[in-house]
C-alpha cells in the first residue's frame, strides 16, 4: 500500500503514510480500497451515469464496528468524506472527490419479527432486502418504487412510495435508528431514547451520522394487489390531469397513483405507429382487497379509451420492481423536484407541454398525488415538513448519450423554474441537489424545520464533519 493524497475539511489535502493506511485497513472487517485495486473502478460507481469522482479511500465496512473505526479514522486525520449506503444516489453526493468514502453496500442484513410487525435492515440494504424480507410474512413497510434504491437514503430524506397515503412516509414508520455520530460512538435514537435525534433523522438526512441499523413498522400487504397501468397520447395530458386531479381528491387512501408524461414504448403490447410518441400514463397501486381494488381502479381505466391498458393483479413484489427496468444502472440521469400546495389548472398547462416536449424518450414528468396518512402528522412531529402538499412533481431527465446532457439538463431546469408561480417553494432531497446547483439550499428542502434541525446538527456534529450531503451547515447559523 503506497502513501495516498487525501483531500482534508479544510480543502487542503494531507499525505497519509502507508503504515497508517495499512493499521486502518487491518480493523476492518470489511476492506479498505484504493486506486490501485482491481476493482476500484467497479467499486466507486454508483447508479447515476453523470457521476463520476475519484475518492482516495473506500472504506467498505462490513458491520457496525468498521463503521466506527471509518469515522474515527476520518476524525482523526480531518478528511473529508462521504457515506454511501444502498448507492442508488442520483445526485452523487454518497461519493466524494479525492476524499474518504464510508461504504455501507455490503451491509444489507435484514431481520423480520413478524409477530410484532417489526423489520430490522441494514445500513446498506435496498428496498428489494427489505421488501423479500418482509413479504415472506404478507408484510410490507412503505418505502420506495425502484428496488435497488437503498433503505438508508429514501429513509432519512422522508420516502414516498405505494403505501405513502395509507401508511405514511418511509420515515413515519421508523421505530429507531442505530448511528454512529461524529464522535465514533454508537447511539440508539427512538421516542425515548435520543429523541432529538429521532426527531431529525426522520426527514433530515445524512446531517448527523452513519445510520447502521433501521427498526421499521411493518403492515400486511399482499401477496397480491391491483395495479392500474393506463397508457392515453398525449394531446390528452391536460385533460387527463385536470380529471385525475379531481378523481384522487375522492379516492380512498389504498389507492396511490403517480400521473407519467412519458414515452410510447416499443413492444408487441403497444400500437406499432405509436411507439415512441409522448404519452399520459396512469400507474396506481390499489394496496387493500383485490377485488374492491378493480373497482376503485376502474375509473382510471375508463376516463376514456386508452392507447393500452396494462391493468391486472400483481404479487406486491412485482409491483415494487415495476419501474426498475426503466431506470437502469449507469444511465444519465438528471432530477429535480416542486411540491404543489394546490394543482391548479395553469400548473397542468405547464406540466402537459412539458410533457411533450421531453428532449430525451427516456425522460418522465411524474405527478404524485399525495394526500392521506402523511398529512395526519403535524409539521414539526418529524423532521420531513411538507406534510401537506397536494402534489409532488417528480422532474426526471433520463438519457444515454452524453452529447445531450446539456439540452436534458437545460429541460429540467427549465421546467422548474416555469412550476416557481405555482409551487410551495420546497424540494424533495433525494430528487436533486446536484453539485452547482442554485435551487437546493438546505432551507428550502427543510422547510419550517430548518431552525430545529440546525440545534440537533450542533450538538451532535458541531464541527460539521457529515457535509456531503444536503448539508445543514452549523457555521452558518440562521
Amino acid at each position: 500500500m503506497r502513501a495516498l493524497q487525501v483531500r482534508t475539511t479544510t480543502g487542503s489535502t494531507t499525505e497519509l503514510d502507508p503504515r497508517v493506511l495499512q493499521t486502518f485497513a487491518d480493523q476492518l472487517r470489511g476492506r479498505l480500497v484504493t486506486p490501485d485495486a482491481d476493482d476500484y473502478d467497479a467499486v466507486r460507481k454508483v447508479w447515476n451515469g453523470m457521476i463520476d469522482k475519484r475518492p482516495a479511500l473506500i472504506a467498505r465496512c462490513g458491520g457496525t464496528q468498521d463503521v466506527m473505526a471509518s469515522v474515527n479514522f476520518a476524525r482523526e486525520h480531518a478528511l473529508l468524506f462521504s457515506v454511501r449506503g444502498g448507492g442508488h444516489n442520483v445526485a452523487g453526493s454518497a461519493l466524494v472527490e479525492g476524499g474518504m468514502v464510508i461504504d455501507l453496500t455490503l451491509m444489507r442484513e435484514v431481520q423480520v419479527d413478524p409477530e410484532r410487525r417489526i423489520a430490522r435492515a441494514a445500513g446498506g440494504a435496498t428496498l428489494a432486502d427489505l421488501d423479500r424480507a418482509t413479504q415472506a410474512h404478507g408484510l410490507a413497510a412503505p418505502v420506495g418504487l425502484v428496488s435497488e434504491t437503498g433503505v438508508a437514503g429514501l429513509t432519512l430524506s422522508g420516502g414516498f412510495g405505494w403505501l405513502t397515503r395509507r401508511y405514511g412516509l418511509s420515515c413515519d414508520n421508523l421505530r429507531s435508528a442505530e448511528i454512529v455520530a461524529a464522535d465514533g460512538r454508537l447511539r440508539t435514537a427512538g421516542a425515548t431514547e435520543n429523541p432529538d435525534l429521532f426527531w431529525a433523522l426522520r426527514g433530515g438526512g445524512g446531517n448527523f451520522g452513519v445510520v447502521t441499523a433501521f427498526e421499521y413498522d411493518l403492515h400486511p400487504v399482499g401477496p397480491e394487489v391491483m395495479l392500474a397501468v393506463v397508457f392515453h397520447p398525449a394531446e390528452l395530458a391536460l385533460d387527463g390531469l385536470n380529471w385525475l386531479r379531481d378523481f384522487m381528491r375522492e379516492a380512498p387512501e389504498e389507492l396511490m397513483v403517480l400521473a407519467s408524461l412519458w414515452t410510447v414504448p416499443e413492444g408487441p403490447q403497444f400500437p406499432a405507429d405509436r411507439a415512441g410518441d409522448p404519452a399520459l400514463v396512469f400507474v396506481g397501486v390499489y394496496s387493500g382487497d383485490v377485488e374492491e381494488g378493480r373497482r376503485v381502479v376502474a375509473p382510471l381505466r375508463t376516463w376514456r379509451e386508452p392507447l393500452v391498458d396494462l391493468s391486472g393483479p400483481v404479487s406486491w413484489l412485482e409491483a415494487q420492481t415495476f419501474y426498475d427496468e426503466d431506470y437502469p444502472n449507469g444511465m444519465l440521469y438528471y432530477w429535480k423536484s416542486s411540491y404543489l400546495d394546490e394543482i391548479s389548472d395553469g400548473a397542468n398547462e405547464v406540466l402537459a407541454a412539458a410533457g411533450i416536449d421531453r428532449p430525451s424518450p427516456l425522460s418522465n414528468l411524474d405527478i404524485w398525488y399525495l394526500g392521506g396518512a402523511m398529512q395526519r402528522r403535524a409539521q414539526d412531529e418529524t423532521a420531513f415538513w411538507y406534510r401537506n402538499v397536494a402534489a409532488m412533481i417528480g422532474i426526471e431527465a433520463n438519457w444515454e448519450d452524453p452529447e445531450q446532457s446539456e439540452a436534458d439538463i437545460r429541460w429540467a431546469r427549465y421546467l422548474i423554474d416555469r412550476l416557481q408561480p405555482y409551487a410551495s417553494g420546497g424540494s424533495y432531497a433525494n430528487f436533486g441537489g446536484f453539485a452547482g446547483d442554485a435551487d437546493n439550499p438546505a432551507r428550502k428542502i427543510y422547510g419550517g424545520n430548518y431552525e430545529r434541525l440546525l440545534e440537533v446538527k450542533r450538538a451532535y456534529d458541531p464541527d460539521n464533519l457529515f457535509r456531503s450531503n444536503k448539508n445543514i451547515d452549523p457555521a452558518r447559523g440562521t
